[in-house]
């Protein structure tokens, strides 16, 4: 899993990487480090040209040798614009609007029971203030992308080119030290010089890094195994010495301090928890999954309860529910509840996240028909004439359609404003029990997803090339139930519908991920090359085949919207057990 970088993004101008020498590319012990650091370069220079430029006009003033008359020079300059604020620093300043609004909202509901227009209308009004959110937040996302992609891509650039540099301190230091930690601080002393060169005076050439570096590092080396020594030879004094004062510290601190700092822990832990057992918890989301499957056995069965139509057009969402979702509104809303006293609840809540709709299509098409026309001549002989005429006829085709309102829609409209923000605190933490729910693929990952770096030959196909090129635009967005666009986010069919679509690779309407599946063909494992669709079946409750499913893009590893947009080996011990089908579409 790839983290966040401690270090803020700060801009140097042209982008430095790191320069080899001949000598050090003839070098067989330093291929492949070199050839990763070159890589990482390679992509960092790429990403720097994706950083949004801006044109300032500058003035330049220069005087003629031989009249000394000044000339005066106007041309634009382009450079990096700024970072914009992040998201969080976005959320942060519409707070005190966010509360007004909430504390409104409330006042409307206080009083909107007997007026069933002023509810209509608030309903309405909530709703567009929803949206409205989303939308700007997906523009703040949409601008910051290009200088998280930069941040991310720096990192990796950092982390190789170190690497590549610690592996040429080992050859050129005839006695190498076999203490770990000796090791790691010899790490730390390239790192930190290296980025005093890369922040400070541009890309330097890796002979100089190390050759700054060796002394420092030497020193380390020394100072590192002296200590070591040291300690191994006295580690019972040391033991000693560091439980006495770690005595004293919680003497001193027991009656001041100690039971403050416990008591709000406790509440701190207790304040962002689940209330209800565990086991109605999970009991409870059971249930649902419950109501979920008899939905979907109700669509499964559309075309026998409605016998008789030409066609039959569905056009649905996904469906199914994160777990973490479900029990974060249900506490935020009622604190404690137990499975049998939610039941209610939990009917009404899934009646305002589904809805299932059928309207009947009657058009008028037409079928050739071939007709027979028969007469007699003036001298008694029978003949006949065929023709074809085009005839209407009526063709009745029945719509099918799911919505999914995912239930952080409902929550934002029936919580109040207190209500809600206890809400946000639940799936942050996961209500501190992210243990129930372990090893479901639509539960949050806070943000974090796993990165690949695809095989080069494989990118030689430029159909597949521009698939990855825009699945990778989408790393790191979270699952959305229902979500089709960059906008609204995906889930896992609408990712893969609309890399295909945008890739231009592949036309195909939004679909669920059983649709994607019927409109393949079937590929042995052993016949998988980078570009297919792999599906998967069981990943939550549902009557279909197929109910989850990404984009195969070599080596065991595939693309796909799980939480959130990241690779995944296929693998592993949880997609094994989930397989499906690899598919091809032609």
């Amino acid at each position: 899993m790839s983290k966040k970088s401690k270090r803020p993004f700060r801009p140097a101008g042209k982008v430095s990487r790191l320069t080899f020498t001949d000598e050090e590319r003839a070098d067989p012990e330093l291929e492949k480090p070199l050839k990763k650091a070159e890589k990482a370069g390679d992509k960092l220079e790429k990403a720097h040209e994706k950083i949004p430029k801006k044109k300032s006009l500058v003035t330049k003033r220069t005087v003629d040798v031989k009249t000394g008359k000044e000339r005066v020079r106007l041309y634009f300059e382009e450079s990096d614009k700024p970072k914009p604020p992040s998201k969080l620093s976005h959320k942060l300043k519409t707070i005190p609007q966010r509360e007004l609004l909430a504390k409104i909202h409330k006042e409307i509901r206080e009083g909107e029971e007997d007026n069933v227009g002023v509810e209509a209308a608030h309903k309405t009004e909530q709703g567009g203030e929803f949206v409205a959110n989303r939308i700007k937040s997906g523009y703040y996302s949409h601008k910051l992308k290009p200088y998280r992609q930069l941040a991310r891509v720096e990192k990796k650039t950092v982390k190789t080119e170190v690497n590549y540099l610690y592996k040429k301190n080992l050859g050129d230091n005839p006695k190498p030290t076999t203490n770990p930690i000796s090791r790691w601080q010899q790490k730390q002393a390239i790192k930190k010089e290296y980025i005093a060169k890369r922040y400070g005076r541009g890309a330097k050439t890796t002979k100089e890094t190390v050759k700054n570096t060796k002394k420092a590092v030497g020193k380390l080396a020394d100072t590192t195994e002296k200590i070591t020594k040291f300690a191994v030879k006295n580690y019972k004094a040391i033991l000693i010495i560091l439980g006495i004062g770690l005595a004293l510290l919680f003497l001193m601190s027991a009656v001041s301090s100690c039971s403050i700092i416990l008591e709000g822990g406790l509440q701190s832990v207790v304040g962002t928890s689940y209330t209800s057992e565990d086991e109605d918890i999970i009991a409870v989301d059971e249930d649902y999954s419950e109501l979920e499957k008899e939905l979907q056995g109700e669509i499964d069965n559309i075309e026998s309860e409605y016998p008789g139509y030409d066609e039959y057009q569905y056009h649905l969402n996904e469906i199914g529910h994160n777990p973490f979702t479900l029990a974060s509104y249900l506490t935020a809303k009622l604190q404690v509840y137990t499975r049998s006293e939610v039941q209610a609840e939990l009917k009404a809540l899934f009646d305002e996240q589904y809805t299932l709709t059928t309207y009947e299509e009657i058009q008028v098409r037409y079928r050739t028909e071939t007709r027979t026309d028969t007469w007699t001549d003036s001298d008694g002989n029978a003949h006949s004439d065929s023709y074809t005429v085009e005839v209407p006829y009526d063709y009745y085709i029945l719509h099918v359609t799911l919505k999914n309102k995912d239930i952080s829609i409902i929550a934002d409209s029936h919580l109040t404003g207190e209500q809600y923000e206890m809400f946000s605190v639940y799936m942050e933490t996961q209500g501190n029990k992210s243990y129930l729910f372990e090893g479901n693929i639509y539960a949050p990952n806070m943000g974090e997803y796993t990165d690949y770096d695809i095989p080069p030959d494989a990118l030689t196909d430029p159909a597949f090339a521009a698939l990855i090129n825009e699945a990778e635009k989408y790393l790191g967005y979270p699952y959305v139930w229902g979500g089709s666009s960059p906008s609204t986010s995906f889930d896992c069919s609408g990712f893969v519908c609309w890399v295909l679509n945008q890739s231009g690779v592949y036309s195909i309407s939004r679909t669920t991920a059983q649709g994607i599946f019927n409109q393949c063909a079937i590929i042995p494992p052993s016949e998988a090359r980078p570009g297919d669709i792999i599906f998967f079946t069981g990943t939550y409750a549902s009557s279909g085949a197929v109910s989850h499913v990404g984009i195969y893009v070599g080596n065991g590893m595939m693309i796909h919207c799980g939480n959130p947009i990241q690779y995944a080996s296929v693998n592993s011990s949880y997609w094994t057990q989930h397989f499906y089908a690899y598919g091809r579409l032609d």
